[in-house]
């Protein structure tokens, strides 16, 4: 008998439904029709989540020193190392680090041992490194940490502002909600899409401006003075309502329309068309996301566009207001618990008086901390110093993620004790870990996420963690209560949490802070199993049904005042200069199937399809310049590290600039953790690094040889300078390269199949001495065990036919030793559509004998696209760019993110 369990999607800050059926050991998933983030989508990442709920890899029990220990010997040892660092250096020689994804219970009760009890405010998140600064612009602004919007306003807007977000990408459904809706409305809302480089986000946009890294504030101060002559100042609003408006329009007066395209080097035209569009519709919105957060100056580009609407009045009604869309599934949870440095437990102020009584009150606090505690950067800068003696880190992996990430390394390694919860038992981060606590994973733990429209949804477990895997917040209560405060940490399941972090949420409001929660701080066991989404606020006696609450539509903010701040955004540009040794600004984000450091995604067989490995995007002419051919190797290097990726080439990058995604550990790939060149640069009041403007040289790179290989094991290690690991379904994907030439090319074919020398294999080879080509099929006992291709230059073969006919027990090696299918097959070319596996090739010769012109033709045609829907974006990218379109039937991928 099967059953069918609806939970919220662990990825990014949209917050989807999830409907997990259940029937035995098997689970499959499909979006909740009900939830009202989603209403039945999902993205690719969501509609593979029963691929990454195998135990393969899992941390199974607490580990000491490396060695297996019980629970009880783990968590007696970690309470006695964080009690002594204490009671010799004080509160603050330790810290904790956390994450977003995190479920809110976890999070509360880490904020509440550190802040309440411990007395320290060194409790930061990964979330300082995606949305801080949104909450420092909303904070100098509102008064309070308050996303004014929901989601239902990109759909009723006369026109939308994507500033510095791939929403196709990074936030699918929000991007099809708004495709959609554009369909639906005859091409409203129109789009506009602010960002350097063209992406699939760029698919959907009326106008795309292409701006110079770091101009966000010059564009918009630009746009400030330019609603102010055209009359479309809101009066009463403004002066009702606002303060500091003459000081904000004062330094916007600066930015004449000259002055802003050359600074932010966009031509004239494209410049007064985007200002006429703002002007001319009341109904809009601006969605930011990283790369306005991402930034030195990201405090200011938030405010600089918030004074655009509090100017216009363009906030709390429907289709408009500034709207920040975050990356994590639960960093607006975090938010509400305090979860960052400077932050108190619902939304209230480590720096206020009154605020610290009344959490110390509600907590019955024995040292409620005073003041700000260490932010993420600064945090890993006191762990190198020696200020900080122990730290433990919850379920992310910072080794990779923060900047300056080899001096991170550094810091865990002279750290005296670390301690690390995560579901997987290696990552670059556990590896530096003296003690290992396993964490349940999605599917496993029980709790709370809010996402960006400030929308509270259950995450549901269903099924057992494996060994010894536990809850993180049952991990700190169990040290919490061995430290001496265990009547304050008796929680007896995650639903008391959440009735006590609701309960505080309403302690002496009344309505003077935005956060509140209250209705539910009496909500019973069963009512919180069953708890349906909801949107904040929802204070005790409101009405808790699902619709959507806007803020600030009676123009009360939670400032002193009760008015709301315009902020005067002085233009920084980016925060480090490109010079003769470092001409070039790295780019750093997401693509589309992949998550974070991969410790989830990178299972997941169908993930891997549609990008294999890691890519440096430059402009055809940078490329020429510098000598760098498509498909070749790229070291992209500055004082901090280097990088070693494969060169995408792209007239959609800008010149001058590269991007690289963020994804690839040393778990994956050779040489490719991007977070070691940026500079652990910050923005003054957020503390958010930046990460979108870091200088770096590129050379290109000259291998002896290059290698595709195909293996049924993953190989425990690789003699190459470059390689990048991919899971496909009954093995892996290998891309190689070596800098030296090797004299026995079947013995280095063995090691990467995982055969001994000396191990029967019937190894078919061919060779070519005059080309330096070699290709070698392994079979034992009749099944192919692996495939190897080698070239000079990058090897030409046909990767997503091979990947598929590996899969397959009956191939022929024969025919995988071609490299190409047989002429009575097609090449079904990239994957575009990895929900019903559909490539590149077979898309366009649907598109040429049928005539096609749209996607759902496309989709009609051949399935494409009528699955998640992520790949809709490259669909028209392909009907609409022929040269794009030539380049698919390419032996090997040109274009791997195109």
């Amino acid at each position: 008998m099967s059953e069918t369990v609806n939970t919220t999607c662990p990825y990014c800050g949209v917050g989807c439904g999830v409907s997990a059926e259940i029937d035995g050991d098997d689970v499959s998933v499909s979006g909740d029709k009900s939830h009202p983030a989603n209403f039945g989508r999902l993205c690719v990442k969501g509609s593979a989540l029963a691929q990454v709920l195998a135990h393969e890899e899992r941390l199974l029990c607490p580990q000491i020193d490396g060695a297996c220990a019980s629970s009880d010997e783990a968590l007696d040892l970690v309470a006695k190392n964080l009690g002594e660092a204490i009671a010799e250096h004080g509160p603050d020689s330790i810290a904790l680090y956390v994450s977003g994804q995190l479920l809110t219970e976890d999070y509360y009760v880490a904020n509440k041992l550190m802040k309440g009890f411990v007395g320290s405010a060194n409790i930061d998140t990964n979330s300082r490194l995606c949305m801080s600064s949104s909450v420092a612009g909303y904070k100098r602004a509102f008064g309070s940490d308050t996303v004014p919007g929901v989601y239902e306003d990109l759909e009723e807007a006369d026109l939308v502002v994507l500033v510095g977000s791939n929403l196709a990408w990074c936030h699918p459904i929000l991007y099809q909600r708004l495709a959609a809706a554009r369909q639906k409305r005859g091409g409203l809302p129109k789009v506009v899409n602010i960002d350097p480089r063209r992406t699939a986000t760029s698919e959907i946009a009326d106008l795309h401006l292409s701006l110079a890294p770091g101009s966000d504030i010059a564009l918009f101060n630009g746009l400030l003075h330019e609603l102010q002559k055209a009359g479309r100042r809101d009066r009463k609003f403004v002066a009702n309502h606002t303060q500091g408006v003459d000081e904000a329009l004062a330094v916007a007066k600066k930015w004449s329309e000259e002055k802003v395209a050359a600074q932010t080097g966009l031509p004239l035209k494209d410049l007064r068309k985007f200002y006429d569009l703002v002007v001319g519709n009341d109904k809009t919105v601006t969605l930011y996301s990283q790369g306005v957060n991402q930034s030195s100056a990201g405090t200011d580009k938030v405010n600089a566009i918030v004074n655009t609407h509090l100017l216009t009045g363009r906030i709390g009604k429907p289709g408009c207001g500034p709207f920040s869309v975050t990356g994590q599934p639960n960093a607006m949870g975090g938010r509400e618990v305090g979860g960052l440095a400077n932050m108190l437990a619902a939304h209230m102020e480590l720096g206020n008086e009154a605020h610290r009584a009344v959490v110390k009150k509600f907590w019955n606090a024995p040292r409620l901390a005073s003041q700000p505690g260490l932010k993420a950067v600064e945090l890993f800068q006191a762990i190198h110093d020696g200020r900080i003696k122990a730290v433990w880190i919850i379920g992310t992996n910072p080794v990779d993620s923060l900047p300056d990430a080899d001096f991170v390394r550094a810091a865990l390694q002279k750290c005296p004790f670390v301690v690390v919860s995560d579901v997987v038992e290696k990552t670059d981060t556990t590896a530096f870990a003296d003690v290992l606590l396993p964490a349940q994973a999605w599917g496993e733990k029980d709790g709370t996420v809010t996402n960006s429209e400030r929308r509270i949804s259950r995450q549901r477990g269903f099924r057992c963690g494996p060994g010894e895997a536990r809850a993180d917040w049952q991990a700190i209560c169990d040290v919490a209560k061995r430290m001496g405060f265990g009547e304050a940490f008796s929680f007896d399941g995650p639903a008391a949490i959440f009735r006590e972090h609701a309960g505080l949420s309403g302690s002496e409001n009344e309505g003077t802070r935005d956060f509140d929660i209250s209705a539910f701080a009496g909500v019973s066991d069963v009512d919180y199993d069953a708890l349906a989404p909801f949107q904040w606020p929802c204070p005790a006696g409101a009405a808790t049904e699902v619709k959507s609450k806007r803020f600030f539509a009676d123009g009360k903010f939670f400032t002193q005042s009760g008015r709301a701040n315009f902020i005067a955004a002085s233009f920084h540009g980016v925060a480090a200069k490109t010079d003769a040794s470092k001409p070039y600004l790295l780019n750093t984000g997401r693509v589309r199937d992949q998550w974070h450091t991969m410790t989830r995604t990178g299972r997941a067989q169908n993930l891997s399809q549609h990008i294999a490995e890691p890519y440096a995007e430059l402009h055809p002419l940078d490329a020429a310049k510098l000598g760098v051919d498509a498909a070749g190797l790229v070291r992209l290097s500055n004082k901090r590290g280097s990088v070693i990726l494969r060169a995408q080439i792209t007239e959609r990058q800008r010149r001058g600039c590269v991007f690289a995604p963020i994804h690839w550990t040393d778990q994956f790939a050779a040489q490719a953790r991007v977070g070691a060149l940026i500079a652990p640069v910050v923005d003054p009041i957020s503390g958010q690094p930046e990460s979108k403007a870091t200088p770096v040289a590129i050379k290109p790179l000259y291998p002896a040889f290059y290698a595709f290989a195909l293996t049924r094991k993953k190989p425990e290690s690789l003699d190459c300078d470059y390689w990048a690991l991919a899971r496909i379904e009954g093995g892996w994907r290998i891309e190689l390269a070596r800098m030296k030439a090797l004299a026995d090319w079947d013995l280095f074919a063995r090691k990467i199949f995982g055969l001994d020398a000396a191990e029967d294999c019937d190894m078919i080879a061919m060779r070519d001495d005059k080309t330096g080509a070699y290709r070698c099929v392994a079979v034992r006992g009749g099944e192919i065990v692996g495939a190897i291709f080698i070239d000079r230059a990058p090897v030409a073969a046909s990767r997503a036919w091979l990947c598929e006919q590996f899969t397959h027990s009956e191939a022929i090696p024969l025919a995988l030793l071609a490299g190409r299918p047989p002429r009575t097959c097609r090449d079904p070319g990239r994957k575009i559509c990895v929900c019903l596996n559909v490539g590149a090739n077979i898309i366009l010769d649907a598109v040429a004998e049928k005539n096609l012109s749209s996607a759902d033709a496309v989709g009609a045609a051949t399935g494409a696209g009528t699955g998640c829907g992520s790949c809709r974006p490259e669909i028209e990218r392909l009907l609409n760019d022929p040269a794009l379109a030539a380049s698919q039937n390419s032996s090997f991928v040109k274009r791997v993110n195109e």
